[in-house]
């Protein structure tokens, strides 16, 4: 407990309320020294007496009031005339003469002076309508140290003190439990981290914290679909392994216990067992692809690459297939394309595969067109077919490892492992580049490259093939 954040912000609090409270108490404590309760109240007396005097009856002689006032209120009425000389002193004969106060220093708090015999008063003037000045004084209080502390310090300080006291520690606690909670709240989930029931933490407290838990809440989401990503990789590597394995045990075993005992039988099986094991042997590599493309350690080699004259040769390539298959395939450049500073066999690569994927997908007498253009200052690359075309649900996910739109995952060997378009997408990525699709059912899909252009790109131009 003693070493939770909130204890350790509740006790800063506390200190910096209590060493608040410690200045305060002897400010106000050097300040009733200085000007005590006894004082104050001398002074209110003073003043009064004053007024008494000054609000006679006008057929009263001022020195008759101002006699019966200072037996009345036990003070020392003295009035002096506009040049500062005694006209009447209820004291007269009683006490030294009292001269006429000195202008008072401004910080100086308390309005004292001094008689003859050095006795301190205090006092407080008025000036009269006729202009002259009457003065009430009394004897300055003698009170000890001990008394202010007793009777004007502790009483105010330890009420008033202890009342803001408690309510300072309360709202430090409070204040305390607002920042840390928030934190213990992160905390908390932070070591639930590995299980993937971990759940966001509520946002809340100051903003700072709630920037921490967005943080947080975004870390919990990426580990967990990176979680999943790897329990999907798994199943369906596993899967995919499973298939052809299965395959070549099977025949393997029927070569090895005589089932295949004719020399067709046993050369379908060694066909089978090769196809197979050719098809794992692929698999791999993509998967190996993947990794380094992943790591970044994938061997890309740039240089100013032809964008049309790339999409002419993987369409030359094609071409066999293509006209088996009955499917068009075009290539539309615009006039004096720049050249892309990129890696030509992997752009190859990725177009190679985007065509081979348009031709599973697309009917008898169909067509594919591959198209290059310049865009907002990229180059845009889009391969177009009239195939059967992605539902809406599936177009996010299609170039996410191991996915087929197919779900009962037909076609096998046909339809491949489903990374195809990964590695598509992460040679894109790997070139600073970008990749889209847009598709309609029945109607046919198209894939959209961008490639970034460098400087260079803007004056080196390729003519159309």
């Amino acid at each position: 407990m003693f070493s939770s954040l909130r204890f350790r912000l509740w006790l800063s609090y506390a200190l910096l309320i209590v060493t608040a409270l410690g200045v305060v108490a002897m400010i106000v404590f050097v300040y009733l020294l200085r000007n005590p309760l006894l004082y104050r109240q001398t002074i209110e007396r003073l003043r009064a007496a004053q007024r008494v005097v000054m609000e006679r009856n006008n057929d009263q002689p001022l020195s008759v009031a101002a006699e019966q006032t200072s037996r009345a209120f036990n003070v020392r009425l003295v009035q002096y005339s506009a040049d500062r000389q005694i006209l009447f002193d209820s004291y007269a004969g009683k006490a030294p003469v009292l001269s006429f106060p000195e202008k008072r220093i401004a910080l100086r708090n308390l309005p004292l002076l001094r008689d003859g015999s050095g006795t301190t008063w205090l006092y407080s003037i008025e000036i009269l309508p006729d202009n002259t000045y009457l003065v009430a004084a009394s004897p300055r209080p003698r009170i000890s140290i001990g008394a202010i502390f007793k009777n004007d310090f502790l009483p105010l300080i330890f009420w008033g003190g202890l009342i803001a006291l408690v309510l300072s520690l309360f709202v430090a606690f409070i204040f305390s439990g607002w920042i840390a909670d928030p934190l213990q709240r992160v905390v908390l989930a932070a070591r639930r981290m590995p299980l993937a029931e971990a759940k966001p933490v509520v946002m809340g407290g100051p903003h700072e914290v709630q920037e921490l838990t967005r943080a947080f809440n975004s870390m919990v989401t990426r580990v967990q679909n990176s979680q999943r990503s790897q329990r999907e990789f798994v199943a369906n590597i596993s899967h995919e392994l499973k298939t052809p394995l299965t395959s070549i045990q099977g025949f393997a075993q029927a070569i090895l216990d005589g089932t295949a005992d004719t020399p067709d039988d046993r050369k379908q099986a060694a066909q089978v067992i090769y196809n197979e094991s050719a098809r794992m042997h692929r698999m791999v590599l993509d998967l190996l692809d993947l990794a380094r493309l992943d790591a970044g350690t994938a061997d890309i080699s740039m240089m100013s690459v032809n964008i049309p004259a790339l999409l002419n040769a993987v369409a030359e390539k094609f071409m066999p297939q293509s006209q088996k298959a009955g499917v068009e395939i075009s290539v539309d450049s615009a006039v004096d394309l720049p050249l892309v500073f990129a890696d030509g066999d992997r752009l190859s690569q990725v177009f190679t595969n985007l065509v081979d994927n348009a031709l599973k997908f697309t009917s008898r007498s169909g067509a594919i067109q591959l198209h290059a253009s310049v865009i907002n200052g990229e180059m845009l690359v889009s391969v177009a077919d009239t195939g059967i075309g992605i539902p809406i649900e599936a177009q996010a996910h299609i170039f996410d490892r191991f996915y087929q739109a197919d779900s009962a995952r037909k076609g096998g060997e046909k339809h491949g492992a489903g990374l195809g378009l990964a590695i598509v997408r992460e040679i894109i990525q790997a070139h600073g580049g970008r990749i889209s699709v847009r598709s309609r059912l029945g109607e046919g899909t198209t894939i959209e490259v961008f490639l970034p252009l460098n400087q260079n790109s803007k004056t080196t131009v390729a003519r159309k093939k």
